[in-house]
C-alpha cells in the first residue's frame, strides 16, 4: 500500500497501463522472475523433482532460446510500432477480426494461467493459517483480490514494477533459507550439498526415450515456444517490458531476466532433491501410488517447511508464499484489463473519467473471473505446473501460429475466417494428442503448443487471398 500511494502520484491517464514508460530496466528483469516464477515454481517445481528427476531443466534451456527470439525479433516490433496492447500488431498485419481473436486467446489463457497459480498458493495459506481460525476458502481467496484490487487501481503496471521487485526477493529468501535450514539439519558443507544433490538419481537432465514426453527435443523446442508464447506474446509479461524508457532497456531486461529465471528455476530443483533427501534421513513417509509414483508432490515442500524444519524456515516459506500468492494475480489482472480495455472497448480516444471508470469496473470484472476458475478447479489434485502448461500448449498455440504467419511471411488472409481457424486447430490438437497416446502409446507431452501453432499455421494457408 506505502508503494502504491508512492507511485500514484502525478499519475497520468496512460500511468495505469503503460507506466509512462520510466520504468527501470533492472526493476523490471528482476520483478518479472517473480510473476514467472509464483507459487507454481516455489511448491510444485521442487515436489515434481521426485516423478520427473530434472527433465524440467530441458524445458528450462529451451526457454533462454526463447527469450532471445523475443529480445532481438518480438521488442523491436513492439516498439517500433509503440503498443500498449501488442495484440494492434494483429489488427495493422491482418485485420479486426485476427486482433479480436488474438486478444480473446490471451484473455482466456492468463485468466485460466493466473487462476490456477493463485489457487495453488492459496491452498497453502489456507492449510497454514485460515483452516485453523474457520476461513472458509472462498473467503481467502477474495481478502487476497480484494487487497490486489486496492493497491494496483490507482497506478497499475506502474505499482506493480516495484512491488513485483519485492515479491521476487522473498520467494528466493525462502529457497535460499529453506536450503540452509536442511544442511544444517544434515549436517552439510556447500560441497557436500553439491555433491549430495549432483550424485542423487534424481539428477537426471537428459531424456532420450523418443516415446516419452520428457524427451530431450520435445521439451526443449516446447520449452522455446512456450517461451514465445507465454512471454513474447504475452500482454501480461510484454506489459511491464514495454514500461521501459527505450528498446535497448527492454532488450536488457530481457536478457538479464531469462538468465536470473534459469539460474533460479535450477535452484528450486536442487532444493527439491535436498527435500526428498532429508524426507528420506528422517524416516518421513511420503504417499506414494503402486507404481511408485509420489502422490500430491505439491505437499512435499509446504509440509516439510512448516512442520519439520523449524519456526525460521517455516516463517521464510510463508513469506515466500504471499509473496508468490499477490505476483500471481496482480499483474495479471492488470494485464487483463489492459487488453480489455484497448483491444475490445477501444478507450484510446475516450476522456479521462471514463478511461477510469472503464478500467475499475474491468479489473472488478477479471477479479470475479478469476475467483469463479479457482473455485472450480479448488479440488484438484497432482503437480500444478503441469496442468498450466498443459492448458498453455492449447491456448497459445492458435496465437503463436498467427505472430510466426504474419512475421515470416508477406501473404494476406481471409480475415473473418481467422476465428474458425483458431478454433479448429486446439481441438484438432487435442484428438491428435489423445489417439497418438492410446493407439501409439506417444505422449505429445509440453510439445502440444507446437502441434496447435502448426495447425494454426496449416489453417492460415488455406484461408490466403490471392
Amino acid at each position: 500500500m506505502l508503494i502504491s500511494y508512492l507511485t500514484s502520484r502525478k499519475n497520468s491517464d496512460e500511468t495505469y497501463f503503460t507506466g509512462d514508460r520510466k520504468s527501470p530496466w533492472f526493476l523490471v528483469a528482476f520483478g518479472m522472475v517473480g510473476s514467472a516464477l509464483s507459487g507454481v515454481t516455489f511448491v510444485s517445481l521442487p515436489g515434481m523433482v521426485g516423478n520427473n528427476n530434472f527433465y524440467f531443466f530441458q524445458f528450462v534451456l529451451g526457454n533462454v532460446v526463447g527469450y532471445l527470439f523475443i529480445t532481438f525479433v518480438l521488442i523491436p516490433l513492439y516498439y517500433k510500432l509503440r503498443l500498449v496492447s501488442i495484440y494492434g500488431y494483429l489488427k495493422d498485419r491482418f485485420g479486426n477480426s485476427s486482433y479480436k481473436a488474438g486478444s480473446l486467446i490471451f484473455l482466456v489463457s492468463q485468466s485460466f494461467g493466473a487462476a490456477l497459480r493463485l489457487l495453488l498458493a492459496t491452498k497453502i495459506l489456507q492449510f497454514a493459517f485460515f483452516d485453523k481460525l474457520n476461513i472458509p476458502f472462498y473467503l481467502t481467496v477474495i481478502v487476497i483480490l480484494l487487497f490486489v484490487w486496492l493497491y494496483t487501481n490507482k497506478s497499475g503496471i506502474k505499482t506493480i514494477v516495484w512491488t513485483d521487485t519485492m515479491q521476487t526477493f522473498f520467494l528466493i529468501l525462502g529457497a535460499v533459507i529453506t536450503i540452509y535450514g536442511i544442511t544444517s539439519s544434515l549436517n552439510l558443507s556447500f560441497d557436500t550439498t553439491v555433491k549430495a544433490i549432483t550424485d542423487h538419481p534424481y539428477f537426471d537432465i537428459f531424456n532420450g526415450d523418443g516415446r516419452s514426453g520428457n524427451n530431450f527435443f520435445k521439451q526443449f523446442i516446447a520449452g522455446f515456444l512456450i517461451a514465445v508464447a507465454m512471454i513474447g506474446l504475452d500482454q501480461n509479461m510484454m506489459q511491464k517490458t514495454l514500461t521501459c524508457k527505450n528498446l535497448w532497456d527492454a532488450q536488457k531486461n530481457t536478457l538479464v531476466y531469462s538468465i536470473v529465471l534459469a539460474i533460479t528455476q535450477f535452484l528450486f530443483m536442487g532444493l527439491g532433491v535436498l527435500l526428498y533427501i532429508y524426507a528420506d534421513d528422517q524416516h518421513i513417509a511420503l504417499a506414494m501410488d503402486q507404481q511408485g509414483t509420489f502422490l500430491n508432490t505439491d505437499t512435499l515442500f509446504p509440509d516439510l517447511a512448516l512442520n519439520y524444519l523449524g519456526t525460521i524456515t517455516g516463517i521464510s516459506f510463508l513469506l515466500g508464499i504471499i509473496a508468490a500468492s499477490f505476483s500471481s494475480v496482480d499483474s495479471a489482472l492488470t494485464a487483463l484489463t489492459t487488453s480489455f480495455t484497448y483491444d475490445f472497448l477501444d478507450i484510446s480516444h475516450k476522456s479521462g473519467n471514463t478511461i477510469k471508470k472503464i478500467k475499475n469496473w474491468s479489473l472488478f470484472g477479471f477479479s470475479v473471473v478469476v475467483f469463479s476458475i479457482i473455485m472450480s478447479f479448488s479440488q484438484s489434485k497432482g503437480d500444478v505446473i503441469s496442468l498450466i502448461f498443459k492448458i498453455a500448449g492449447y491456448t497459445y498455440g492458435p496465437l503463436l501460429g498467427l505472430y510466426l504467419f504474419g512475421m515470416f511471411t508477406s501473404y494476406k488472409i481471409k480475415d473473418r475466417w481467422v476465428p474458425v481457424v483458431c478454433i479448429l486447430a486446439p481441438s484438432l490438437t487435442y484428438f491428435m494428442s489423445w489417439y497418438f497416446e492410446k493407439v501409439f502409446h506417444f505422449d505429445f507431452g509440453f510439445v502440444s503448443i507446437a502441434v496447435n501453432g502448426l495447425l494454426t499455421v496449416t489453417g492460415l494457408i488455406l484461408i490466403r487471398t490471392r
